[in-house]
């Protein structure tokens, strides 16, 4: 109950700051927005399904790139780079998990060209009196899941986004400010990368 208390608390903090926000984004400038984002680094905190949560670094480069380095005890890295989304365990010794990207609907985020107003993609868009909140999903795969990302403006940042994925699950990430004046290592997204970032 302190776990989700806690992510409950994080979730107001990361919204608070644009209360003062008038009215929804429209979907082609957040579109625009994320087309701009080319390379991000910053913090996460992740709240799982059964309320647990985990924390850790995140690296975004688009198109098609993403590494989230999880903190201890989890330790684990997952890698999305050449259309494939790979989970390293450090407590397994079977090879990781992999996935295409395009049935994540993570994929919708990290598209060479995100077009938001593309038919059957955007299935809820609202203003919650803070924060703009768009749920989309890959129109050619609605059965991958969907996506909800929200937002806050002047200037426009993504701050949060919840994946459903199809069996009813849902992921919550919160996260940290937006560090977009950064170069990142193309070593960071190499399958051999899983850990060590804080070297780079």
């Amino acid at each position: 109950m302190k776990q989700i208390a806690f992510a409950f608390a994080l979730a107001l903090a990361l919204t608070a700051p644009a209360a003062w926000a008038a009215d929804k984004l429209p979907l082609s400038q957040i579109s625009n927005y994320l087309n701009g984002l080319k390379a991000v680094q910053t913090t996460f905190t992740q709240v799982n399904d059964d309320g647990s949560l985990s924390t850790g670094k995140l690296w975004l480069q688009r198109p098609g790139k993403m590494r989230f380095e999880y903190d201890p005890p989890n330790s684990a890295v997952v890698l999305a780079n050449a259309g494939t989304v790979m989970v390293f365990d450090p407590k397994s010794n079977q090879p990781p998990e992999q996935y295409p990207l395009k049935r994540t609907p993570l994929s919708l985020v990290l598209a060479r060209n995100v077009n938001l107003s593309q038919a059957n993609m955007v299935v809820g868009h609202t203003f919650d009196g803070t924060a703009t909140v768009v749920t989309a999903q890959d129109p050619k795969n609605p059965e991958s899941g969907r996506i909800e990302l929200m937002f806050t403006a002047n200037p426009i940042e993504l701050r949060k986004w919840v994946i459903y994925d199809n069996a009813g699950g849902q992921t919550t990430v919160l996260l940290g400010p937006l560090n977009e004046d950064v170069r990142i290592d193309s070593g960071l997204f190499s399958n051999k990368a899983r850990r060590g970032s804080e070297n780079r």
